[in-house]
């Protein structure tokens, strides 16, 4: 394929070669045709000279055309007026349009600064409102510490005087067992002592008898006779010992019948004892089931309110936590917000500058162009009155306003005519 197409260049090449001839021809009929350029260049330029010749000798024309050129003159200042009008109208519009999109920007951008501002003060809103619900539980978990340290404090009471009561019932269970055995030993004591006075009594109220029957006796041995005295002698013998036999009889069924009083008084007291025992023993076990229990609730409580201090403790640490997450949070935003209103602030302030800055370059840019005109039109009257003083110039110049008329109006025409 290359090939191919090297052959087909080196053809083009060879069709292309001119000959001697052909270049000569070619060259001759160049030269031709810029001879007959240059002349038609010559004629045209001998043509303008003779019109301006004419005119600058004729002095109707002149006059004509003196007029004519103030008019244009005049037509040209109008035009350069009307064309400085619509400069500024349309500066004023464009004023106008920049005005109004800078009025449009400046609103939305303070839409969006008031919507920003909003959702900052919503979301501070929200924050408070958080923080104001933390301080509020925070406050209520403090109520119930305090609440669960004085609970802590009236059971740790309550556990003292249940240890204290339990201390005064067993003291007064002691005092209770002794005063009861004290009584018991008093009671038997005293009856004891009634029998034995009782007794005495009963002896001494005998041997006063005996002693008067004795008394009587001997006033009455007195009067009977030896044989009788002997008689009642061994009968008040026997009697005696009959007597003494009895009592010896009674002290003893009365030691047996004390014997049994005191066994049947033990049996009973032992009975009584062991059935108080039992009592107290179960009254000491339910007393003691209910004070392990009470205890065991205390207990129960303590630690309850142990572990409901600690997760108030752990409650209030994520508490400060959050809150302290809160605020650096808060910080960074207030952070951003100063930011962006430095940013914000910058940026109206370049803007504004860079307004002013333009003002002052197209206040500049009018200033010299009015100078340019102005220098201009002094130039175009200084050749005038120089071209009017001479009647043999053949000088005609334009006024540079046409000129730039022209040189804008002639593409305009030119595509008029396409």
């Amino acid at each position: 394929m290359l090939e191919t197409e090297e052959q087909e260049l080196l053809k083009e090449t060879e069709e292309r070669r001119e000959t001697p001839l052909e270049r000569q021809a070619k060259m001759k009929e160049r030269a031709r045709v810029l001879r007959d350029i240059r002349e038609t260049q010559r004629q045209q330029i001998v043509s303008e000279k003779m019109e301006q010749l004419f005119i600058n000798q004729c002095e109707e024309l002149r006059a004509v055309l003196a007029k004519r050129r103030e008019e244009e003159t005049r037509m040209d200042c109008v035009a350069q007026v009307l064309s400085k009008q619509e400069r500024q109208q349309e500066q004023q519009m464009k004023d106008k349009q920049f005005s109004e999109m800078w009025e449009a920007i400046r609103q939305r951008e303070e839409q969006k600064e008031s919507d920003r501002v909003e959702r900052r003060q919503q979301k501070t809103n929200e924050h408070l409102n958080h923080l104001r619900a933390q301080m509020d539980v925070v406050d209520q978990q403090r109520q119930h510490a305090k609440m669960l340290k004085e609970e802590e404090t009236q059971l740790l009471h309550e556990q003292r005087e249940m240890q204290r009561l339990q201390d005064e019932r067993e003291k007064h269970q002691r005092l209770k067992a002794q005063k009861t055995r004290r009584r018991q030993l008093d009671q038997s004591y005293r009856m004891k002592m009634r029998r034995l006075a009782k007794e005495q009594q009963e002896e001494l109220a005998f041997d006063m008898s005996l002693i008067q029957q004795v008394l009587n006796q001997e006033s009455n041995e007195k009067q009977e006779s030896a044989q009788r005295k002997v008689e009642l002698r061994e009968e008040q013998q026997r009697y005696r010992q009959y007597l003494a036999d009895e009592l010896e009889k009674q002290k003893k069924l009365e030691h047996e019948t004390e014997l049994l009083i005191e066994e049947k008084l033990r049996e009973t007291w032992d009975k009584r004892d062991k059935q108080s025992q039992m009592e107290r023993e179960a009254r000491n076990r339910l007393m003691k089931d209910v004070l392990e229990a009470r205890s065991l609730q205390i207990q129960h409580k303590l630690e309850m309110n142990k572990q409901k201090q600690d997760q108030l403790a752990k409650d209030k640490e994520e508490l400060m936590q959050t809150a302290e997450e809160i605020k650096l949070i808060d910080q960074k935003e207030k952070t951003q917000h100063k930011e962006f209103s430095r940013a914000y602030q910058a940026d109206l302030l370049a803007q504004m500058q860079h307004k002013q800055q333009r003002k002052q370059f197209e206040k500049v840019l009018e200033d010299r162009e009015f100078q340019s005109g102005l220098a201009m039109h002094q130039e175009y009257e200084r050749m005038k009155e120089r071209i009017l003083s001479r009647p043999t110039s053949h000088t005609t110049v334009a006024h540079p306003f046409r000129r730039t008329e022209g040189a804008k109006s002639a593409p305009v025409q030119k595509s008029h005519r396409e």
